[in-house]
């Protein structure tokens, strides 16, 4: 569980967060959209602790973040870029990660074996493709099987198996009653793998709510247009949260 209460962020003088209150359950896969600048990144980076919020409060699993970092322990995050070193192994950034976590005896190898990864530990990291790379990053997230998952367009530049294969993934962790925050650009991921949506628009919540309660208060039977409409309230200033 993530409860964000009275989240604000400046960046000298733009206001990325404003005073923003959320809560993300167990057992919940959300959907978290808005347009560039809208706040998502620094709130997902506040929640990662690499963002100190200025003001308010982020408790996962009950656990204050601010001066904390074992809760991470909890969290899978999957990064839109992942950025390694290019001269490490990928044999060698699996181990090292997994000796940064000696709290971890067994780990989930189903990403790292059905990626094939597993067949190329010797390949350096510069020379991945950025397909590869994604799939590193999938694994990674995946390993320690968290309680809670923050992927960031979890299938920009994968192949249609990676995709498949990740996509079911999700859906299998979602069904064990894991806490899934997702954002994508890619509406028919999220329309399959995700229960709730949360649109920011200007470092404020915009909507929070199911995305059947959504379909049913824009009249829309796709997820698609429902957004769509969703978009067209928060540029005529139509007030939701």
């Amino acid at each position: 569980m993530i409860s964000i209460s009275n989240l604000n962020k400046k960046f000298g003088r733009l206001q990325v967060l404003k005073d923003m209150n959320l809560r993300f359950e167990r057992g919940v896969s959300y959907a978290m959209m808005g347009p560039n600048g809208s706040g998502k990144t620094t709130l997902i980076k506040s929640v990662l602790g690499l963002v100190i919020p200025d003001t308010g409060e982020i408790f996962v699993n009950d656990q204050n973040t601010r001066g904390n970092w074992h809760y991470r322990s909890d969290i899978g995050y999957m990064p839109q870029i992942g950025r390694y070193p290019d001269n490490m192994l990928i044999g060698q950034l699996f181990d090292m990660i997994r000796n940064l976590r000696k709290d971890k005896t067994s780990y989930d190898l189903e990403l790292f074996e059905r990626f094939g990864l597993n067949e190329m530990l010797d390949k350096p990291m510069r020379t991945l493709s950025g397909g590869t790379r994604q799939k590193v990053s999938a694994a990674l997230a995946f390993m320690f099987d968290p309680g809670i998952y923050i992927l960031d367009e979890p299938t920009a530049g994968l192949d249609p198996l990676a995709v498949e294969a990740l996509k079911k993934k999700i859906a299998e962790e979602r069904n064990r009653g894991k806490l899934i925050i997702i954002t994508s650009h890619i509406l028919s991921d999220l329309d399959e793998l995700t229960s709730h949506a949360v649109y920011l628009v200007d470092g404020e919540v915009f909507y929070d709510n199911t995305i059947e309660e959504l379909k049913a208060e824009t009249g829309e039977i796709k997820f698609s247009s429902a957004i769509a409409r969703l978009m067209e309230w928060s540029l005529n200033g139509v007030k939701k949260n």
